[in-house]
């Protein structure tokens, strides 16, 4: 390359590169810059800042959060009436056992038996004294239970405590809109030779409706209602007797004074030898009959419709002694020879009515278990490889269908002269 040629190309590149700035040395290319740019703050003077106003809904102060507010204040009224209903239900359990505690153990050896705890050994005059075991058994909040036992003529009492569901708020709101009262349900199971065949009961009339048409016994033997007035009963309570006589021997001059001194607690008294709890659903088809089981039930309304105190359970001891009364009052009733055939015909006429309605059932199994025994013989026959066995099976098996389809004749025998 020669040094001309060099030179012409540094000339070149110089000029490009004059061009290429020429822009920086053109004052109307940067007219307004300075105008554009802010001016520079003194080094003395203080930065100013604007702070932006924030709305109203975005500042964090308690009325923003009304809403968790009122759930924290609702959980706090629950677990508050949670405690206190269930105090108040423990304090009326309690309250009704310490008073009535005394007349128990004068009427069983066993007060309190909760099945679990072992008595210890008695020696001497102890051995004759009540023993009390336990107490009163929770089942739940608002559900206390007491087990009797160790008395002539009955194998046991249960008293059950069925209280309001005070710690429940909904359930206590719902009963201030419709008032119930508490209740004091008694189930004595009496001894198999104690009592005589008879179903009576007297309630109130929604209460005797509402048995009539759940308890099995009551439906069965019991199909008519009578007056009370022809008992001399007040007017709200209704009479179902198997028998008439039944109900002028339980319903003396006694227990008619206890009853009408205390018409508002008493809900029901249920005497029956053929208890065996609510009847069956129709659907439904047993193949045996239930089992029965001697029993007395009362039902007690404590008085106050919710509002109960310690003092108000106290006052239900005749109530009380009015089961016991009535326990020894079945115990030495007995019915007439008439009444107790008419006890007798109407049992075994109940018997009967079942077996009939079972008899159907009865067959429709037998016929099934006959047609499982032939269909496991077949596939027997079927799979041993002996096709002699399988023919004079297949002929047996024709010769009985015959034998079924063939219609039966009766033969007579004609004596000859």
């Amino acid at each position: 390359m020669s040094l001309q040629s060099l030179r012409n190309d540094e000339e070149e590149a110089r000029v490009e590169e004059e061009e290429e700035f020429d822009h920086f040395q053109d004052e109307e290319e940067f007219e307004g810059l300075d105008q554009e740019r802010p001016p520079s703050r003194p080094q003395g003077d203080k930065p100013h800042l604007t702070i932006a106003k924030v709305p109203l809904h975005l500042r964090s102060n308690w009325e923003s959060f009304y809403l968790e507010l009122l759930m924290l204040a609702g959980l706090a009224v629950y677990f508050g009436n949670f405690v206190a209903g269930r105090n108040k239900n423990h304090r009326l359990a309690t309250a009704w056992f310490h008073s009535h505690r005394q007349l128990l153990l004068d009427n069983f050896a066993l007060v309190g038996d909760d099945g679990r705890k072992e008595l210890p050994p008695e020696e001497g005059e102890e051995a004759f004294s009540p023993v009390v075991g336990g107490g009163l058994v929770k089942d739940s909040e608002s559900v206390y239970t007491l087990w009797c036992s160790g008395r002539l003529c009955m194998e046991g009492m249960l008293v059950e405590l069925r209280l309001l569901k005070r710690q429940d708020l909904l359930s206590l709101l719902a009963h201030m809109v419709r008032p119930v009262p508490d209740q004091l349900v008694i189930r004595v199971t009496m001894s198999p030779q104690s009592m005589d065949g008879f179903v009576m009961c007297l309630a109130t009339k929604k209460t005797a409706a509402r048995l009539h048409k759940t308890m099995a016994d009551l439906s069965t033997y019991c199909p008519e209602k009578k007056r009370p007035d022809k008992y001399g009963l007040p007017a709200n309570f209704t009479v179902l007797s198997e028998m008439g006589e039944v109900a002028n021997a339980m319903l003396d001059a006694k227990v008619l004074s206890v009853i009408k001194r205390y018409e508002e607690c008493i809900d029901y008294i249920h005497m029956s030898d053929q208890y065996s709890g609510p009847r069956l659903q129709e659907d439904t088809q047993p193949t045996k009959l239930p089992e029965v089981k001697k029993v007395l039930l009362f039902g007690f309304n404590v008085p106050g419709m919710g509002r109960v105190s310690a003092e108000t359970m106290e006052e239900m001891r005749p109530l009380l002694q009015l089961v016991f009364y009535c326990v020894d009052k079945v115990r030495r009733f007995k019915l007439s020879k008439e009444a107790k055939q008419k006890s007798d015909r109407n049992r075994l006429k109940v018997e009967e009515e079942f077996l009939k309605t079972t008899h159907a059932q009865r067959q429709e199994a037998a016929q099934l278990k006959r047609e499982e025994r032939r269909r496991v013989e077949k596939e027997r026959i079927m799979n041993e490889e002996d096709p002699d066995k399988q023919r004079k099976w297949e002929e047996r098996e024709h010769r009985r269908e015959l034998k079924r389809r063939t219609p039966k004749m009766k033969q007579l025998k004609v004596k000859t002269l």
